[in-house]
């Protein structure tokens, strides 16, 4: 077990003493009196806790005990272990003595060899050098810095130690994009864990200058791996890397002390990338994270997987795409390059699987500073995204739209409009739409705090009225946390909300108004028309304007999505350029081997008024 001596030491210098004392460790191993380590879990929520060692014949052994058992059972159980792997070890000995050898004859054992002891060995639990007594119940006596005595071997007991609980590289794997592996720890954080990349030595490469990679494990400077030099999270393949496959080697760590390190092989090799991509141009403008008067913000559709690997979508929607370019595995690479590489505080996805989020975006996102929340909507739905350095998160307030107009008293008198048209009623609450709210306050000015809304609206052509309905109750929802329950915070509203700058959903927004008489009322005839005038408080503006399209595909482009912002608290300090015409259809339309979704990200610096 390895402790710092501050809290926060810095990393460089910590993975020195760790290599140090790991090849000192290694060094020691087999001399008398060598600590081996025993890892002990326990934690109050559990009924038991897990002992993990390894035995004197190479044998690991992971227990599970009962924490209110006592301690004298599991020694006993121990010692019992212990000899069946000793009497186990002492037959494979006899066995290779008995062999023939490379003349023909018999090895036997020398004159002076002793059969194996047929006894069990001692087993004792040490604490400040006493024993413990084995009547003590488990969960008291695995203290950490314990000791375990297995008869002369001597095990220092290290109770929950930073540990990974999940560990796993992406399976596909592009030169020129970050390869963030999914990570999960117990008793640690990845910013004080250590990080070592290797890649595959090529076959006939002279070896690095000082006779080798040095490395934290002997396994990891085996010939056929060197180092990367990358130390970090997060390693971004080069054109070089092409066709090797890599390893990473971690060591979970807490600020305090570290756990039992884990190495992990990609299982496939590094692939070359599709060349210039749609957003490179953009993060020209992302390279640095912004001051905390600014806030980055993104609003991006990134097409769901479970849309994009359909037959309707290879063969109608996106038949122009390479059926590469469309599976999953490619296109995440794509997602998460773009998003971060625009440096932003917040992001607002849709579209977003749920796996995607758990096993592509947290991971990619976390390891540049960011944290997220999710919101299911039916097979897909909603992600936001802020960096923890400038934001805290206070509260979550989602909905779905259609169960708060039928069951939320804030939106009782649209309802009551609403039921004068069965057949629009029955159409409007049919739907699965939701809408994503979060309050965030800022980590520098606690007294400035943001309400974040997300949403993805109802997507066919001709439910302009269903839109309506629920842009009114998403309003709606949104005052009441702005207004009601934190008082005067501004508001930043982002979304694909399938609506170009001619549509009546987009007139209520921005003019505070919608008359019964728009033609939207009835945009799926006369059967489903449903005249009513709203009107809300907001003074909202669209951040980024209304560009010629955020959506294109082979049959359709126009402005659908937007991040619409406050005016009264909030001001645009800059909008990133959208992709130009050319490179959004170098290969037709979207998506493509260079861009991952049929939509377009919104960027835009935003300013506290």
């Amino acid at each position: 077990m390895w402790r710092l001596p501050g809290a926060r030491a810095a990393l460089r210098g910590v993975r020195t003493a760790v290599e140090r004392h790991s090849r000192a460790e290694a060094a020691t191993e087999t001399g008398t009196g060598a600590m081996e380590r025993a890892v002990v879990r326990c934690v109050p929520s559990e009924p038991k806790l897990s002992l993990s060692f390894a035995l004197a014949d190479g044998s690991h052994k992971n227990m599970q005990r009962d924490q209110s058992e006592p301690l004298g059972r599991v020694l006993s159980r121990i010692a019992t272990n212990a000899l069946k792997g000793h009497a186990k070890a002492a037959a494979a000995k006899k066995s290779r003595k008995n062999r023939p050898n490379a003349s023909g004859g018999v090895a036997c054992a020398g004159p002076g060899s002793e059969p194996a002891a047929a006894c069990e060995p001692v087993v004792k639990l040490y604490y400040r050098e006493e024993a413990v007594a084995e009547d003590v119940l488990n969960v008291d006596a695995w203290q950490d810095g314990a000791v375990l005595q297995i008869g002369d071997v001597k095990y220092k007991v290290e109770r929950n130690p930073p540990a990974f609980t999940e560990l796993q590289l992406p399976r596909y794997i592009m030169a020129g994009f970050p390869v963030c592996p999914k990570l999960s720890l117990e008793f640690g954080d990845p910013a004080s864990s250590l990080f070592r990349w290797y890649k595959e030595a090529k076959p006939g490469a002279a070896e690095p200058e000082g006779g080798g990679p040095s490395s934290l494990s002997p396994s990891s400077s085996s010939p056929g791996w060197t180092e990367t030099g990358v130390d970090e999270r997060v390693y971004t393949p080069s054109n070089a890397d092409i066709g090797l496959r890599l390893k990473l080697h971690c060591t979970p760590g807490n600020g305090q002390r570290f756990g039992p390190s884990r190495e992990l092989e990609s299982v496939c090799l590094v692939e070359a990338g599709p060349g210039t991509c749609t957003f490179d141009h953009r993060h020209l403008y992302t390279k640095k994270v912004t001051d905390d008067a600014l806030i980055r913000t993104v609003s991006y559709n990134i097409l769901a997987d479970t849309y994009a690997q359909t037959e309707f979508s290879r063969t109608v929607l996106y038949p122009y795409c390479a059926p590469y370019a469309l599976e999953l595995d490619y296109r995440q690479n794509l997602i998460q390059k773009e998003l971060t590489g625009y440096n932003a505080d917040l992001i607002c996805l849709q579209e977003v699987d749920r796996s995607v989020f758990t096993d592509s975006l947290v991971p990619a996102l976390e390891a540049f500073g960011l944290e997220g929340v999710f919101r299911i909507k039916q097979h897909e739905g909603l992600a936001t995204f802020y960096r923890k350095s400038k934001f805290s998160l206070l509260s979550q307030h989602d909905i779905s739209f259609h169960e708060a107009l039928e069951s939320d008293p804030l939106h009782k008198e649209l309802l009551e409009k609403l039921v004068l048209y069965p057949s629009a009623q029955e159409r409007v609450l049919q739907r699965s739409s939701v809408l994503q709210v979060s309050v965030l306050q800022s980590r520098q000015d606690s007294s400035k705090k943001i309400c974040v809304a997300n949403t993805h609206l109802y997507w066919h052509p001709k439910g302009g009225y269903i839109r309506l309905i629920q842009m009114a109750v998403a309003l709606a929802h949104i005052r009441h946390v702005s207004c009601d329950l934190y008082p005067g915070i501004p508001v930043i509203f982002c979304g694909d909300f399938n609506s170009t700058p001619s549509t009546g959903m987009y007139h209520f927004v921005i003019n505070g108004n919608i008359p019964e008489d728009h033609e939207d009322w009835a945009s799926n005839g006369e059967e489903e028309r449903c005249n009513m005038s709203l009107a809300h408080f907001f003074k909202l503006k669209s951040a980024c304007g209304e560009p010629a399209y955020t959506n294109y595909v082979g049959g359709f482009h126009g402005c659908l999505d937007y991040i619409f912002i406050d005016l009264n608290a909030l001001e645009v300090e800059q909008v990133i350029p959208l992709p130009s015409h050319e490179e959004v259809t170098t290969h037709q339309a979207l998506p493509s081997v260079s861009h991952p979704s049929d939509h377009i990200a919104l960027v835009c610096d935003l300013k506290w008024k």
